[in-house]
């Protein structure tokens, strides 16, 4: 009686120090703080400057032997303004995937961080949404700065379509994060991370939109990419960037993202709380 009494009591002192989402996420502050401060100059060349030269690669220079209409161009007045909005939702893809797949096997295999947080009345909830808000950072950082460095060049159209515009590509980032953390958390190797990179990162950034309009692959291709998260990513920002907006569509782009991203955050938090069972 006395056994199941104490037992009972632990049970109950622990749910009584249970954190919030919010709490969880706060209490890890000043760790991932520390963490940034300590990997930020690794990270210099990947998030800002070779995006920056990419774009000056493929939109400035190569874009000069790029002469159309408009109307071939979803409406951009030049490929560099065509091209830039798909970029930085590539960008925001491809970050949020860096963010969510080393790191985390790290925190389970290598340094074992996550087990160790265990120990404090954190759960296994809140690393995954601590992980994830400091991926949103990151996210938001490097698209940041590549829309204020492409604004000089007059590829935006209005002042507010950028804003709404990096608005999209936070969205499209994380709806990519949620499912590359789960997809982290269950796998066992590393080795596994080649299948992200090879066989989904680079299709999906070559026939998102990106370099060019998705009506150019043909009626049956064309419908492949419009299933793709990416695609409605890049249309979403390419939209506003450029000040032509369909409405009908962007919500429907909207729509497909946040049911990528909310059940990719349930199921992150469902495979990492199943791994740390084990």
């Amino acid at each position: 009686m006395a056994a199941t009494d104490s037992a009972s009591d632990a049970g109950t002192f622990r749910d009584d120090r249970r954190l919030t989402a919010w709490q969880g996420i706060v209490r890890q502050v000043d760790y991932w703080w520390t963490v940034y401060k300590r990997t930020w100059r690794g990270s210099v060349i990947t998030s800002f400057a070779s995006p920056l030269f990419y774009v000056l690669a493929m939109g400035v220079l190569l874009g000069g032997f790029v002469h159309v209409s408009p109307s071939r161009l979803d409406g951009a007045t030049s490929y560099l303004a065509f091209i830039v909005p798909g970029l930085i939702a590539a960008q925001a893809m491809q970050t949020a995937v860096f963010e969510t797949t080393y790191p985390v096997m790290g925190a389970l295999k290598w340094h074992k961080s996550f087990y160790a947080q265990l120990a404090s009345p954190l759960e296994a909830r809140d690393l995954a949404n601590a992980m994830l808000a400091f991926t949103l950072l990151r996210i938001a950082s490097t698209c940041g700065v590549y829309f204020l460095v492409m604004a000089p060049f007059g590829v935006f159209a209005s002042w507010w379509g950028p804003v709404v515009a990096f608005v999209a590509t936070l969205l499209v980032g994380m709806a990519f994060a949620v499912w590359t953390f789960a997809f982290s958390a269950h796998i066992e190797s590393e080795a596994s991370f080649g299948l992200i990179f090879r066989l989904g990162l680079i299709p999906l950034f070559l026939f998102s939109g990106s370099f060019f309009p998705i009506s150019n692959l043909g009626p049956v291709l064309e419908w492949v990419a419009r299933l793709t998260p990416l695609w409605h990513g890049v249309n979403l920002t390419r939209m506003f960037s450029l000040d032509h907006v369909d409405w009908s569509t962007a919500a429907i782009n909207v729509a497909v993202l946040a049911v990528v991203l909310v059940s990719g955050w349930w199921t992150a938090l469902r495979s990492l709380e199943r791994r740390l069972a084990t």
